[in-house]
């Protein structure tokens, strides 16, 4: 059977790609790369899967979690931006032990915007001359149930710092199965790139009637400019780059040309992309306490 690595298996896509995967009839040996493989063997005991150790600060754990694997599902967790210190290392590593296939998560607009370290990765793949797989997904629906939960329950809004500008939009979920099809179906899928979206672009006012709507109470849209934005978002304990990579975000593209949407999710999956009005009611409970 061969080795699939997924890397951040316990959190939002990686959990997905791994219960997508559990639905899913194959030949693939599926470890998750962990780092406290106690407390996450618990945290995806719902599972049949394996365990190894990988931390991504760690370049220790590289050679023995990528030993023998075929497949890296591989992602970039929020909080690390040093590619070189730590993605060139993967790369590097997966050369050494005969990595054959690469699916790389990266970002909607990537190939245009050359700063973020999602290009550098790619970069990195691309010169690793190791067959791949990019994933580009548009703004994460579950933002809502992350990021934005906070505000959207204490304070009934959303306040960034977008104005009027539209977003392509893709629920986590479908990223998982998406991730899981081309998983148990490599050879059909080298060296292709995906912009994963689902099929309406909508801006925040737009999202905050239709969770007003589906939700049952008032959610209001606030777009503050930047200093209060930041002020804001300071006296809230939120970490400072977590303030910039959402500015990055939100305040960005209101000076961009409006992202596409793709229809990859439904040709991939054979079903329409999960809608916004799906997830906020599959989601109202999450929402709403």
């Amino acid at each position: 059977m061969k080795k699939v690595l997924i890397t951040g298996a316990t959190g939002n896509v990686g959990t997905e790609v791994i219960k997508s995967l559990q639905k899913t009839n194959h030949q693939l040996d599926i470890y998750a790369g962990v780092r406290n493989l106690n407390e996450d063997r618990v945290k995806l005991s719902d599972y049949k899967v394996n365990f190894t150790l990988f931390d991504f600060t760690d370049v220790k754990t590289y050679k023995t979690a990528l030993d023998g694997c075929e497949i890296l599902f591989l992602l970039r967790p929020p909080q690390i931006s040093e590619v070189e210190k730590y993605f060139k290392p993967i790369i590097d590593t997966c050369k050494e032990n005969g990595v054959k296939h690469i699916v790389f998560l990266s970002v909607q607009g990537v190939e245009k915007s050359k700063i973020i370290p999602h290009y550098k990765i790619e970069k990195l793949v691309l010169d690793s001359q190791i067959a791949y797989t990019f994933l580009r997904p548009a703004y994460f629906m579950q933002n809502f149930t992350t990021t934005l939960h906070n505000d959207l329950l204490s304070k009934k809004r959303i306040y960034l710092p977008a104005g009027n500008a539209k977003f392509t939009l893709v629920d986590v979920r479908d990223i998982g199965s998406v991730s899981a099809a081309i998983l148990t179906n490599i050879s059909e899928h080298i060296n292709k790139s995906y912009e994963l979206t689902c099929e309406k672009k909508l801006a925040f006012s737009e999202m905050a009637r239709i969770l007003s709507n589906i939700l049952e109470t008032n959610i209001q849209y606030k777009s503050p400019n930047l200093i209060s934005f930041f002020l804001t978002k300071r006296k809230e304990k939120v970490p400072t780059m977590l303030i910039l990579v959402m500015v990055m975000l939100h305040y960005f593209p209101r000076f961009q040309q409006e992202p596409a949407i793709t229809n990859w999710v439904a040709k991939i999956l054979n079903r329409q992309a999960i809608t916004f009005e799906q997830f906020v009611t599959y989601n109202k409970k999450l929402l709403t306490q």
